[in-house]
């Protein structure tokens, strides 16, 4: 094995040098480059034609009916306008004719006086003119009663177009901002009628993939209760559409209805965004619903009854001569039963801060994105027809219904329906003012905050109630 080596190292040693490869001949010299002429130099472009001169613009006019402009507005908008208010003659004429239609009203009321007698005299006249004519027997008395469902059904549509007008100038001057002006002329009274016409005009468009029926009868389940909720209502002594004995309860029950048109709405429209928040509207409806019936048990059993009129006249008489004997200055426990109350009643109208159902940044718009037109109107005509409907209990539960908050003249002398009609319409306030004022809930701090704090507030309430009834009252 070790002489291969050696053998292979011998034959290399006799081959002869020539054999192996020649170098490569070097290259003979490039010639160097010529130095580059120097460039022509390039020929001017022509210039470009100068546009023709624009006209100066018009200096902008407006017609005297059609508003002004703000030409000093950084100077004068919005803070000093409001620190010398009284000094504009605008803000005088403003406040010159709220008074005047304040007074005229009252006078108003003082000569017609209370409207049951009225009702009844009426009442009374229909039997009698049916008899004479001979009509079968109840025709008169249902005829009668078609009358108070279309005076209820109207209020309840007048009532959507005022508040809706009414929380615009509300939210407009909360935000330094005007509000509707231009349309019907006065404060843009006109405004809310001709949305409603505009919406009347819409197309009423239904997705393909919704269940046809359930999305169309949805708001009507919803509307309807809020209607009939209305019956045992007072708007003032003894005046409402139907006297229950069993009132409160009634108006809990009737109107809880409304839920499932909101559950319906959302499940037919086969969108995500609306079964969300329709399945929202319920767990927020059926939670507040605890705590808001809750709080009126105290007032229940201080009146000793569920008759909203017999309610009312629990809380007839004055402390001391002038301290209005309502149940709302009832120490601790009414204030607390009325701000329970209050709370859950925001809630059940789905207003902000509790407007969850409808989140538009989250879900579009909840439960009622895919309707148009008058079904989307009536959605929002039934929450603002819930927002009077808790105006006026909380009026009957805890500000002593039509009674009048001082007890000497003229105040005496102004009706009971009137009464009534400006609490609630304050009691409207407090919901318009909240809604622009405070920021919406999350879906956790909702439902904690109803659970957690409401409810268990609620049952205390209840027991510091039998304390004060067995050691105060008795």
């Amino acid at each position: 094995m070790s002489g291969a080596p050696e053998k292979k190292r011998s034959e290399d040693a006799k081959t002869p040098k020539s054999a192996e490869p020649a170098e490569p001949a070097p290259k003979a010299a490039e010639p160097a480059p010529k130095p580059a002429e120097p460039a022509a130099p390039a020929a001017p472009k022509p210039a470009a034609p100068k546009p023709p001169a624009k006209p100066p613009l018009p200096e902008p006019k407006l017609a005297s009916g059609h508003g002004r402009l703000l030409t000093d507005r950084f100077a004068t908008w919005p803070q000093p306008i409001f620190d010398s208010k009284w000094s504009r003659p605008s803000y005088k004429r403003g406040a010159m004719l709220l008074g005047g239609l304040l007074l005229g009203g009252a006078l108003l009321g003082a000569l017609i006086g209370e409207l049951a007698p009225w009702a009844d005299r009426l009442d009374a006249w229909l039997g009698a003119f049916g008899a004479a004519r001979g009509w079968p027997a109840g025709t008169a008395e249902g005829i009668w009663i078609a009358l108070k469902v279309l005076i209820v059904l109207h209020v309840v549509l007048i009532n959507g177009l005022w508040a809706i007008w009414w929380e615009r100038k509300i939210s407009a001057h909360i935000q330094s901002r005007v509000g509707p002006t231009y349309a019907g002329g006065w404060h843009g009274w006109l405004q809310t009628a001709l949305d409603g016409l505009k919406l009347f005009l819409k197309e009423d468009v239904t997705p393909a993939a919704a269940d046809r029926r359930i999305h169309a009868l949805a708001p009507a389940i919803a509307f309807v209760p809020c209607v009939v909720a209305f019956a045992p209502v007072l708007f003032g002594k003894e005046l409402a559409a139907a006297r229950l004995d069993i009132g409160a309860l009634y108006v809990f029950a009737i109107a809880g209805v409304s839920v499932i048109g909101v559950v319906m709405a959302g499940w037919a429209s086969g969108n995500k965004y609306s079964l969300l928040g329709g399945l929202r509207a319920a767990a927020q409806i059926v939670s507040y619903e605890l705590p808001r019936g809750f709080s009126v048990v105290p007032v229940l059993m201080f009146a000793g009854s569920l008759d909203l009129a017999v309610i009312a006249r629990a809380q007839a008489g004055y402390w001391w001569g002038f301290v209005p004997r309502w149940f709302v200055f009832y120490p601790v426990v009414g204030q607390v039963a009325f701000l329970i109350f209050l709370i859950a009643s925001i809630a059940e109208t789905n207003r902000v801060p509790f407007d969850i159902p409808e989140a538009e940044s989250e879900l579009v718009s909840g439960f009622h994105t895919e309707y148009s037109g008058m079904k989307w109107s009536i959605f929002f005509l039934t929450e603002y027809g819930y927002v009077p409907l808790a105006s006026f209990l909380l009026a009957t539960f805890f500000l002593g219904a039509g009674a009048s908050p001082l007890n000497f003249a003229p105040f005496t002398l102004v009706p009971s329906w009137l009464w009534m009609l400006g609490k609630a319409m304050a009691m409207m306030f407090v919901f318009l003012w909240v809604r622009w004022t405070l920021p919406r809930f999350r879906v956790d701090q909702m439902m904690d905050f109803t659970w957690k704090f409401l409810l268990p507030w609620s049952f205390a309430n209840i027991a510091a109630a039998g304390v004060f009834l067995a050691l105060w009252v008795k």
